[in-house]
């Protein structure tokens, strides 16, 4: 559990203390150009730039470059010994790419990046504590109606670790 009761993240990082959490969904469309407008509140927490990487469960996942560098401070600290660790590693830190955003507040999506999450057009934006994730519409409400079904059970084996 991290600060005032709030679970970490996946890679075990804490929402920013100094700015506000980036919680919430969106859906929003990639252009012929490949460019997805990010909504201006969320843009506000993300702040001048951004990385771009492949995420879990086939999303991509944006951080905001100070979460960014310490997701990449927690892989590099990872035993490379094990190959789960050297597979996550290689997973998000070569697909990972540095993006700004432009003055209508869009950022390019790479093709292998599109590729690997399976987004085409509509995508949806969702906010997780310290991070964006970028979804295939599709794709996010088969997920998310999946995981509302199980919610419960979620719930009850994350008390067996104290939530």
């Amino acid at each position: 559990m991290g600060p005032r009761g709030i679970p970490q993240d996946c890679f075990g990082l804490r929402p920013r203390n100094d700015k506000n959490m980036l919680i919430g969904e969106y859906k929003h469309t990639i252009d012929e150009k490949k460019r997805l407008a990010i909504p201006a509140k969320l843009r506000k927490e993300l702040g001048q730039g951004a990385v771009l990487t492949r995420g879990l469960d086939n999303c991509l996942a944006l951080y905001p470059l100070d979460e960014w560098q310490k997701l990449a401070d927690k892989l590099s600290k990872l035993p490379t010994g094990q190959t789960e660790a050297r597979g996550l590693a290689r997973v998000i830190l070569s697909g990972a790419a540095e993006v700004e955003f432009d003055s209508l507040g869009r950022i390019l999506i790479l093709d292998y990046l599109k590729q690997y999450a399976g987004v085409e057009r509509n995508v949806v934006i969702v906010g997780v504590f310290n991070h964006l994730e970028l979804w295939d519409e599709a794709k996010w409400e088969t997920y998310k109606q999946k995981t509302e079904k199980e919610v419960g059970d979620m719930a009850a084996k994350l008390s067996e670790i104290g939530f």
